[in-house]
């Protein structure tokens, strides 16, 4: 069931772990909406995948996704976003973005979807916890503090730790490797801390976010805890996530974003 009697066709933005699995489940079935195409890098790999479903969608470029679709989904690399939002939103398009980080130090894509009444989507991915931070927002929020766990090898490669030259190899204990504010951190982690811009977007802004980032071998699931005081409540909140076969990235993220597309075509849509 769904609202319209129209079909909303979905384009998928690369095909790493999560948009693999998002539209395997287009494919499957989503009332509503179907697969209509996909913009990949590796056209072979693509290739292979792509037999495996029982509807192939176009393969395109990455700046011809808005012709195909009503909804693009952004399941690539964080340096990507731009040259793919841009003319999805010129175009009206509705765009989910998991490379939350980036819309941080792109704040033009939000004046191009105000601009062209598009409409720029964040899933909950692998937080917990934004409707709860959404409505306190709408009162007072004193203080959001992030602290995230991580396996060393679900951090490897963060500009962060680059710059700096940083190695977790050997890690014996965990090392607390980041402390700093939420914007800070989507520029050091931009492939690891989307949910830390997530959060702050919802709440109190990028800069008043505080964030911290933990390398520990005694880990196995990427750990986000979060502490907030409000006006309205106090919350604590923590979730352990299986990391996908990019263990940068939780199993649950593609669940959200399918979740999200569920309710954009549902008659009950359950959450702020």
């Amino acid at each position: 069931m769904h609202f319209s009697g129209d079909v909303q066709r979905v384009a998928v933005a690369g095909l790493g772990a999560i948009g693999k699995t998002v539209a395997r489940r287009l494919d499957e079935g989503i009332a509503g909406l179907s697969l209509s195409a996909v913009a990949v890098r590796d056209h072979t790999a693509a290739g292979a995948f792509l037999e495996t479903l029982s509807r192939r969608p176009a393969v395109v470029k990455l700046d011809a996704l808005a012709g195909h679709a009503d909804i693009v989904v952004e399941c690539t690399p964080a340096r990507l976003l731009v040259a793919i939002a841009e003319p999805v939103l010129r175009d009206g398009r509705k765009l989910v973005v998991l490379s939350v980080g980036a819309l941080l130090s792109n704040p033009q894509l939000l004046q191009i979807a105000e601009r062209c009444n598009a409409q720029i989507l964040v899933p909950t991915g692998a937080l917990i916890g934004l409707d709860a931070m959404l409505a306190a927002a709408e009162g007072t929020i004193q203080s959001v503090r992030m602290v995230t766990r991580k396996p060393a090898k679900g951090l490897a490669g963060a500009p962060f730790l680059v710059e700096r030259g940083i190695s977790l190899d050997d890690l014996r204990e965990p090392l607390r490797i980041f402390s700093g504010t939420a914007r800070e951190a989507a520029s050091g982690f931009p492939e690891n801390l989307n949910v830390a811009a997530a959060l702050s977007l919802a709440g109190i802004g990028p800069d008043r976010t505080l964030v911290e980032v933990w390398a520990d071998p005694s880990v196995t699931r990427n750990t986000h805890r979060i502490e907030v005081e409000s006006d309205s409540a106090r919350f604590r909140m923590t979730i352990e996530n299986i990391p996908s076969e990019n263990p940068r990235t939780g199993r649950i993220t593609a669940h959200s974003v399918i979740a999200l597309l569920r309710k954009l075509t549902s008659p009950l849509r359950v959450g702020t």
